[in-house]
């Protein structure tokens, strides 16, 4: 933990009954934030807080200080993040706090820029993020049930939340931090209705050192009574269009205020084949300059919502069944329609809001920073390869297949293998799969199945004598919101039969589980392949390079690649899927380097010969394959 090097300094002037203040870096005296008499009050005095959210773990570190500028000079006085469990705690009791991680640091640099903090520490965070910032490992357990008053799941959120508040809790304001608000767990009220769970949350924040800053709960104004505590503020969530109805909820239920929108949703987030998501400009303008000159508060999410690089993208699965047929991964672009696009640019949107903020504060915000162009990659073929079928570990043998979890596993991949013996005509079933699976017999593809489709069988013929039976199965992303939380284990999760043409079941058992993370502990494993010059056909990894001569952002198109994952020079840049809207994926400047630059394509149903090329703009409205559900 690094000491304070500066603290709070305000400048204020009147707007609308309220003082606009920005956090100044100048001062080593400690403020304070709280909510009395229905406003929240900055050293005494009325303050509005305008605020966007912006998640450090989706925005390389190298940028997150041009991303802060750019939030102040639309006229933001704050800025607001998640904290995601599982970025800190890969494993039970193993802390990671550096590079990337250093939410601290973060917090820090909003403070140097001039903007105060808005921390939203969860446990669960939702935010479109893989399990909705869970760890993994909380799943091991068969009987832990998560966000619940499991005493186990209790006690290892408490355990975290203690370990977080060393981190961040010295940098509230009362303690001359930027930090002037933590919310308690997140939307809860959307989930369930236990206020003794959201208590044990609430006094585990306290107990972890959040007593220097305003505490408060939010959650959708219809869910508010469900999701809050009788002693905390309450704020509400809603979209673009239903401003003035939600704020009239919120008036009824809550009359002595403070009124503030803790997520105006200024965009929406994209799901793998669907089209990809926009909301109008206007209509979020008028919006934003309605709630300001009513006084009221508010975050706008996203102000910039950035990558959800590696395995990180969350799903939805929402509906009475929850476990496929309303299954909908997210991409790894987390654009959101934001004021700044997935690399930081500013877009017309930015340019309206900006306007709007300054015409109803009356506050002129400093010039805008200047952000270099992208730069467009010549294409570059795939000069390497190797199938993945010669790069499995030592499988762990059990009699029925293991989920990840049970495996140690968080992400990637895990490949189930057994024997079957011929002949056996009629219909495989793998059960409950989470959440995509190709199938094999002696190498060669079967089929898919997806638990988008709530597939869950495939036609077999085999013919006399032994057949070797593998199913690949992905973890396509654990649901991040909703009742199905709690389930989201990976794999093949209610073991696998066979029926054949009489109707007669068998269970299939004896399996050998090859457990693939791919790049986890190691994030230079793709590298570290034994490529060849030899063809590769089906489930293959891919091996190019290309030399850059600056340090520039660029969008790796990757069009000839039909679903998987790429990396460069050790970076997990996200998932590839020919399914659409994404077909470019976002690789930072920094990121590269000058001179040789090393990428690896995990694809699936790969082929030889496929190239890779940088496009200089984003590509995220491709042509979609929809689900049969999806309209």
């Amino acid at each position: 933990m690094k000491p304070l090097s500066s603290a709070i300094l305000l400048s204020a002037f009147a707007f609308g009954g309220c003082t606009f203040l920005s956090a100044q870096t100048t001062s080593d005296s400690a403020h304070s934030f709280k909510v009395e008499n229905g406003q929240f009050l900055l050293d005494g005095k009325p303050f509005q807080i305008i605020s966007g959210e912006m998640h450090y773990a989706r925005v390389p570190r190298e940028y997150w200080r041009s991303r802060l500028k750019l939030a102040k000079a639309m006229g933001l006085n704050a800025i607001t993040t998640y904290v995601f469990w599982n970025e800190h705690e890969p494993t039970p009791g193993v802390y990671d706090f550096s590079g990337n991680k250093d939410i601290a640091e973060f917090v820090r640099e909003a403070q140097q820029e001039g903007l105060y903090v808005i921390l939203r520490p969860g446990p669960y965070a939702c935010a479109e993020w893989e399990f909705g910032g869970y760890p993994a490992w909380l799943l091991k357990d068969p009987d832990m049930k998560v966000r619940s008053r499991d005493p186990k799941f209790l006690a290892a959120a408490h355990s975290w939340l203690l370990r977080l508040g060393k981190e961040v809790a010295p940098l509230q304001i009362g303690n001359g931090g930027p930090i002037i608000e933590v919310q308690v767990e997140n939307e809860y009220g959307s989930y369930g209705d236990d206020h003794e769970y959201m208590e044990d949350i609430h006094h585990t924040l306290v107990e972890a050192g959040f007593t220097k800053a305003q505490l408060y709960t939010a959650d959708g104004a219809d869910e508010l009574t469900k999701g809050s505590l009788p002693e905390l503020p309450a704020v509400i969530n809603f979209g673009t269009g239903e401003a003035k109805g939600e704020f009239e909820k919120l008036h009824k239920l809550r009359p002595q205020g403070p009124f503030m929108s803790g997520e105006y949703w200024a965009g929406w987030f994209d799901h793998w084949g669907s089209p990809h998501e926009t909301r109008s400009p206007q209509q979020e303008a008028d919006e934003v300059s309605w709630m300001l000159k009513q006084g009221y508060s508010l975050s706008m999410y996203m102000f910039h919502g950035g990558t959800s690089f590696g395995w990180m993208n969350g799903a939805n699965a929402e509906g009475a069944n929850s476990d496929g047929k309303n299954y909908q991964p997210d991409t790894t672009s987390y654009d959101y329609d934001s004021p700044l696009d997935e690399s930081g640019r500013v877009t017309p949107k930015y340019m309206l809001l900006r306007k709007t903020i300054a015409e109803a504060t009356g506050h002129e915000p400093p010039p805008i920073p200047e952000v270099a162009p992208a730069q467009a990659i010549a294409p570059f073929a795939v000069t390497g390869a190797i199938s993945l079928w010669k790069t499995l570990p030592k499988p762990v043998h059990s009699e029925q297949p293991l989920n990840m979890e049970a495996l140690d596993q968080a992400y990637g991949y895990v490949l189930y293998r057994t024997t079957l013996e011929g002949p056996v005509e009629g219909e495989l079933n793998l059960g409950k799969l989470h959440s995509y699976a190709q199938v094999y017999i002696d190498g060669r593809l079967l089929g898919t199945i997806d638990r988008r489709y709530d597939q869950h069988t495939l036609p077999i013929d085999i013919p006399s004598g032994k057949a070797r039976l593998d199913i690949l199965v992905e973890n396509t992303a654990r649901v991040n919101y909703g009742k199905a939380i709690p389930g989201e284990r990976v794999g093949l999760l209610t073991g696998v039969t066979v029926k054949d043409s009489k109707g007669a079941v068998a269970t299939l058992t004896g399996w050998d589980n090859y457990s693939l993370p791919i790049d986890y502990p190691d994030t230079d494993a793709p590298q570290k392949l034994a490529f060849t010059s030899e063809p590769c056909t089906g489930v293959c990894f891919y091996h190019a390079s290309f030399d850059a001569t600056e340090q520039k952002d660029t969008f790796l198109d990757t069009s000839a690649f039909t679903k998987g994952q790429v990396w460069v020079n050790g970076h997990n840049l996200g998932r590839v899927w020919n399914v659409g809207p994404q077909k470019a994926l976002y690789l930072p400047g920094p990121w590269l380097r000058k001179g040789k630059n090393e990428v690896v394509v995990l694809d699936l149903q790969g082929q030889p010969g496929a190239k890779l090329w940088g496009l200089d703009h984003p590509y995220l409205d491709g042509a979609v394959i929809a689900p049969p559900s999806v309209k």
